[in-house]
């Protein structure tokens, strides 16, 4: 379970800090239930409320200084996550964004970089939906590495380059 002043990961919202735990003033939730009050970082007059009971809430601690760096020492070893069928990965590519699994998401920026410097080289514009999904990964995956590493996220393609030139 999480604390009070931890920082969370909830999909569709980022980064996030826990504010309280408790019941909130709210008529349409259950007074039984206990909340995780959340305010995302990137959205800070927002609050959340989610179930604390519920296993399935999508929350997840961030990742920790040692862990972002070996994940950025580990990128090399992780494989792209093509898929053909323009449907199919589609749906792939949402589902990894919604469960916030930074290989994944790795992934999905491998992949999709691939791809559009492919469609580049043939003259091809690329996909909305690739721009899209490559965005949002790139986004989620440098905002959480720069957070774990008290980093800014502009800084973070350089940083990932550099080390992986330096285990080369």
């Amino acid at each position: 379970m999480f604390e009070i002043g931890d920082f969370v990961i909830k999909p569709n919202n980022g980064i996030c800090r826990v504010d309280d735990i408790g019941h909130p003033d709210i008529s349409s939730v259950n007074k039984e239930r206990l909340y995780f009050f959340l305010t995302p970082l990137n959205e800070v007059n927002t609050k959340l409320y989610v179930p604390t009971d519920r296993t399935d809430n999508g929350l997840r601690r961030v990742i920790t200084e040692d862990e972002a760096w070996k994940f950025i020492d580990d990128i090399p070893k992780i494989s792209e996550a093509w898929i053909s069928d323009d449907k199919q990965r589609e749906q792939r590519y949402k589902e990894a964004i919604q469960s916030c699994d930074l290989e994944k998401l790795m992934g999905i920026i491998k992949s999709m970089y691939a791809r559009m410097q492919k469609r580049t080289a043939q003259g091809k514009k690329n996909t909305s939906v690739d721009e899209h999904f490559f965005k949002i990964a790139e986004n989620n995956l440098y905002t959480e590495l720069a957070f774990a590493i008290g980093r800014n996220k502009e800084e973070m393609q350089t940083i990932i380059a550099e080390k992986i030139e330096q285990n080369k």
